[in-house]
């Protein structure tokens, strides 16, 4: 499964939690994976990845979500991922938990 694959190299990297799911009790800052689309062809799959990135102020937000960017892109070893591009990026602030998140939309090649 491609999200735990982005999941376990990202809590590798980062020095926060980081989920599949939200959890029922989030720590100030973490990250969330979300699938929001995928393709097979040729046994050559593809994913679109929503990563969240969540902190109690805006600021802390944003620095996740910049720590983000600059790793996600590094996991195209071309062994599990060939390819892993950024496709969109904006501030996501979820209005009803009244929590900070910014989200990047990445677009994976993988096997």
């Amino acid at each position: 499964m491609i999200e735990t694959i982005i999941r376990d190299y990202l809590l590798a990297l980062l020095d926060v939690p980081v989920y599949i799911d939200v959890p029922a009790d989030p720590p100030e800052n973490y990250v969330v994976i979300e699938r929001t689309g995928g393709s097979e062809t040729e046994h050559i799959r593809s994913a679109t990845i929503a990563v969240q990135s969540y902190g109690p102020r805006k600021t802390a937000a944003a620095e996740l979500h910049e720590q983000v960017l600059r790793l996600l892109p590094d996991i195209a070893d071309g062994v599990q991922v060939s390819a892993c591009d950024l496709n969109a990026e904006y501030d996501y602030t979820d209005t009803q938990t009244k929590r900070y998140r910014y989200q990047a939309v990445f677009d994976l090649v993988y096997y």
